[in-house]
């Protein structure tokens, strides 16, 4: 196997570990004005992703900084045609970030509720627009014969972009719903369980829309596999939650998410970037790829360190594995008055 092939996986791989975890805690972002109830409510929800959320960002940092390395021509049109789009996500991604770390430094009632407006937000913009995104590079963007981007952010915003970003958008609220369903006890988690049956009906009808139009542009053998089996699998997801099986139920949603990514990558194989102008134009993972000395030494390099870090992030969600409830949060101790 080539190593433009290699990294062309690799980095399938990093986008397939960014969606299918990131996705659980966009999606905890985004409910909770819908699932919790009152403050500690809130904090028990914010809990169940306080020890991870930053690390399931480091899939998308890695996946970015292996594009810049693997494949430079993909990564210069992406991010010059993807510009705004992306800056809008990262700003959103910082601002979620602040609001994590920050929520807790006032006891205030409006200071808690401005940033978790950030949370919610910040979890919900990145959710819609990463679909956007991924849907428009399958789908082709407007390159002339120098890759250069010749389109406008209205050009992302068709029909099957659109459709491509409440995809993801919906997946991830089932994600969420599954995952504070697996992690809570008490109260919030039925509330959560309950959603995850209802959100995830919705998201599987729309995600068969996206992956049937998908697999209608640019489908292989392949990809069509792996759109069926993420379908058959959310549904069993829905099945196992309706059982009350949220462990089963979130792992569902999880290869649900990978498999759908997966399909994406397939379909789009071996171009990285197709050009809507003339197909000529489009960048492909030979023409767009670094030189080999460079992808030899990323391969090693990938070797060495990758096993580490999934090793890890896998201890560290096995030392936090253990539900959570509102009778964990401390009751915050009444204020005294100044002498």
């Amino acid at each position: 196997m080539e190593l433009t092939t290699v990294w062309f996986i690799l980095i399938a791989v990093l986008w397939i570990g960014y969606f299918t975890l990131e996705g659980f805690d966009f999606g905890v972002g985004m409910l909770l004005p819908v699932l919790a109830r009152d403050d500690t409510e809130r904090r028990v929800m914010i809990n169940t992703i306080g020890p991870v959320w930053d690390g399931n960002e480091v899939w998308v940092l890695v996946a970015g900084g292996a594009t810049f390395a693997a494949f430079p021509e993909w990564y210069a049109t992406m991010f010059s045609g993807f510009y705004l789009p992306l800056l809008v996500i990262l700003v959103a991604l910082i601002v979620r970030g602040l609001a994590f770390e920050y929520r807790h430094k006032r006891p205030e009632a409006q200071w808690k509720a401005n940033w978790d407006r950030a949370i919610i937000y910040g979890s919900l913009v990145p959710a819609f627009v990463w679909g956007v995104a991924f849907a428009n590079i399958l789908r082709g963007v407007p390159l002339d014969a120098d890759h250069e981007f010749t389109g406008s952010v209205l050009t992302l915003l068709n029909p099957f972009g659109l459709l491509g970003g409440l995809t993801t958008t919906l997946l991830f609220l089932t994600h969420g719903a599954m995952f504070v369903a697996l992690k809570t006890d008490g109260e919030i988690r039925h509330r959560a369980r309950a959603l995850a049956c209802r959100l995830g009906a919705g998201a599987a009808v729309v995600a068969v829309m996206f992956m049937l139009w998908a697999q209608s542009l640019s489908g292989t053998t392949g990809s069509a596999v792996a759109f069926t089996v993420a379908a058959l699998t959310l549904l069993a997801a829905l099945v196992a939650a309706a059982r009350g099986r949220e462990g089963w139920a979130f792992t569902g949603t999880f290869v649900t998410i990978g498999l759908a990514v997966t399909g994406l990558f397939l379909a789009l194989f071996p171009d990285v970037m197709p050009s809507s102008t003339d197909a000529a134009f489009s960048l492909t993972s030979t023409n767009a790829a670094a030189t080999a000395y460079t992808l030899k030494v990323m391969t090693w390099v990938a070797v060495m360190f990758t096993p580490l870090v999934i090793g890890y992030q896998a201890w560290s969600y096995w030392v936090f594995r253990k539900r959570i409830a509102v009778y964990h949060i401390p009751t915050p101790a009444p204020e005294t008055a100044a002498s």
